[in-house]
């Protein structure tokens, strides 16, 4: 017998709240996904893709313009949240890496949190600042996939690289490393691999 896939249809997606902190994102009644990376990584893009809304989140040519949490209701059931990238944002105190106190303690403390879809730059070899932040989201056990973004950039070849040696980077730090996925907001790929993640999640 052959069993189907039945995929994630999106048809619903609003903008919610901006939370600058933890205490004022909404009640903890929703499955919640969030989206995060280094600046100008395409992430707002990306959101955009999966939302089938070219202005959900707003695209800037500035890297690090979301400052705040945004949360977007995805057909009334769970949450996608669009986090500010890292690197662009002020030095956090000690072992929080690169990124704000706001977006730490979300991913550290939101007990609805399901998974955090880390992007990274599919052109770039591993870089330090994408490390040291799997590494911290390790020590908190939060869940994540990573995910490599602008892959119509890159040639074939080149991305099978970069992907095979961030393998390589993280190996050390995880039993098992979390899977890789590969997506283009150009080419409008890799979408539905992602919705079938969070379809699982929240299976």
């Amino acid at each position: 017998m052959r069993l189907s896939f039945k995929k994630m249809n999106i048809t619903k997606a609003v903008f919610e709240i901006s939370a600058p902190n933890l205490e004022s994102c909404p009640a903890e009644t929703l499955p919640e996904f969030a989206f995060i990376g280094r600046s100008n990584v395409g992430k707002s893009s990306l959101v955009n893709l999966l939302a089938g809304q070219k202005n959900l989140a707003r695209v800037s040519k500035i890297p690090g313009y979301t400052k705040l949490i945004n949360f977007f209701m995805i057909n009334n059931s769970w949450r996608l949240v669009d986090l500010p990238g890292y690197g662009y944002a002020h030095v956090a105190r000690e072992n929080k890496a690169r990124f704000n106190d706001a977006v730490a303690n979300y991913l550290a403390n939101r007990p609805n949190l399901y998974c955090v879809f880390l992007l990274i730059d599919s052109s770039l070899t591993p870089q330090k600042i994408d490390l040291e932040f799997i590494q911290w989201l390790g020590e908190q056990d939060t869940p994540f996939e990573l995910v490599f973004t602008k892959t119509d950039k890159v040639k074939p070849a080149q991305l099978q690289k970069n992907m095979e040696l961030f393998q390589e980077s993280i190996a050390g730090m995880f039993e098992n490393v979390p899977e890789i996925l590969a997506c283009s907001s150009v080419k409008k790929n890799g979408v539905q691999e992602l919705l079938k993640v969070i379809d699982e999640a929240m299976a």
